[in-house]
């Protein structure tokens, strides 16, 4: 820029122009005229007759648009001004000078367009190949080959996410909780940040370019592996609207989304009673007047959800051995995130030996590494030992009847199940009932009892 300036005062002290004020919008391009201010104050001097000769290094320091280049020759000539590019050998003064001018900014335009369009080319096919541009989205990381690929180590936080939300936690519940319990610390988790996961199409393995709801935004699908199924970040789309009205609540609700009205079936609202005296939680249609107490419906429940409450202990302490998923034992993949994450260990260790780096950094970055190592090693430890039962179905089929057997005999299957219940707190409550059920209706009889 310093040689430039001092190329073109060179020329008009050959020229014998006398310098009235130097124009310079560094850092900003020359696509367009209106955006750079020193350009616009050097047209408003030229209108106001302050100026004889613009003197430019190059036409495209000048403008790269033919639009814009049409009305500045036109205010030239309007103003008895002229242009003069150095380096391109440009001069308006003449007819001849001003077609030149022409053709060689369309020329500009051309190259400009075609350098684009073969970008433009080659970013699509690098996103078609797994080569997403940007920050790397948690549960992702990059590989050797700059390829987007899954990250192990913080998979499962972005699953726990989605299936929070599913549950119908909000934004900002989500953030308290991964905040009350440090994960990924220091990162602190924000409500925006999680909104921003869930409407991130990346993570059913597509790459969205574009601002959402734009008519330039364009969708590539399945480019990368995804960490949710596509049905689950869809159902995850559709909660919102249930999700956005619990947002603001300061009270937990059992039945929160669940209950139907019985006489118009619109998903019942909830309300607390105000006042000094004990708060009852409420279900209310307000279209036709028909409400429940919260402590009620629990009430009315309860056999049905202390048989939800066996089932769910009897598949968390029995079934989910068999019913889990059961992937390939093959752990290369582990092995080679390990081997990477130990060589990048041994790196940070040389570079505190050596006085490259300090303490606090030292310390901080390897127990991030030996915690991510340790998650693999779990993983890996899971993997392998997953065609290695030492039980069959039958076992704990059997092994479960016995168990209930002998509590209905001591009478303390009721009490057992009571205690799992009465234990959960609101929240945990709220969370059980919307796993187990999708919606429900109840009834009142003459004597105004819920009926199921």
């Amino acid at each position: 820029m310093a040689e430039q300036k001092e190329k073109l005062l060179q020329l008009c002290k050959f020229k014998e122009y006398e310098v009235f004020k130097i124009y310079e919008d560094a850092g900003i391009s020359a696509k367009n005229i209106k955006d750079r201010p020193a350009f616009q104050e050097m047209l408003v001097d030229m209108k106001q007759g302050k100026i004889n000769y613009i003197v430019a290094y190059k036409l495209d320091r000048v403008t790269r648009s033919v639009r814009d280049l049409e009305e500045l020759i036109a205010q030239l000539e309007l103003h008895n001004t002229y242009l003069v590019c150095d380096k391109d050998d440009v001069n308006t003064s003449s007819a001849n000078g001003r077609f030149f001018v022409r053709m060689l900014t369309v020329l500009s335009q051309l190259e400009i367009e075609i350098v684009s369009e073969r970008t433009k080319f080659g970013l699509n096919g690098a996103i078609k190949s797994g080569h997403l541009p940007g920050i790397v989205p948690l549960g992702y990381k990059k590989d050797n080959n700059k390829k987007t690929v899954i990250d192990e180590t913080t998979k499962d936080i972005v699953i726990r996410i989605f299936n929070m939300y599913l549950e119908g936690k909000s934004y900002q519940q989500i953030s308290n909780t991964l905040n009350k319990e440090k994960v990924l610390t220091p990162k602190h988790w924000r409500d925006t940040t999680i909104m921003k996961m869930i409407d991130n199409k990346v993570y059913m393995g597509d790459y969205e370019k574009g601002k959402s709801n734009s008519k330039d935004t364009l969708v590539y699908m399945n480019v990368v592996e995804p960490i949710v199924s596509r049905a689950m970040w869809e159902e995850a789309q559709h909660q919102k609207e249930k999700n956005q009205r619990s947002y603001t609540r300061d009270r937990v609700y059992i039945f929160f989304q669940k209950l139907k009205c019985p006489k118009c079936s619109r998903i019942m609202k909830c309300k607390g009673s105000g006042g000094t005296k004990k708060k009852y939680m409420y279900y209310t249609c307000e279209n036709c007047k028909t409400y429940y107490r919260e402590d009620k419906i629990e009430e009315c429940l309860q056999r049905f959800i202390l048989e939800l409450v066996e089932y769910d202990m009897a598949v968390k302490k029995y079934f989910l051995p068999i019913l889990a998923d059961k992937k390939e034992t093959k752990t290369e993949k582990l092995d080679q995130e390990i081997d990477t994450l130990q060589k990048q260990k041994e790196r940070i260790k040389k570079a505190y030996v050596s006085g490259i780096v300090e303490m606090e950094d030292f310390s901080g970055d390897y127990k991030i590494i030996e915690e991510k190592i340790n998650i693999l090693e779990t993983k890996k430890y899971e993997k392998l030992n997953t065609n290695t039962l030492s039980f069959t179905p039958q076992q704990l089929m059997a092994d479960r009847d016995i168990e209930r057997e002998k509590l209905i005999k001591d009478n303390k299957l009721n009490e057992t199940l009571k205690q799992e219940w009465n234990k959960k707190s609101k929240e945990e409550k709220q969370e059980f009932i919307s796993k187990f059920i999708e919606s429900m209706i109840l009834l009142k009889n003459k004597k105004r009892r819920i009926l199921h």
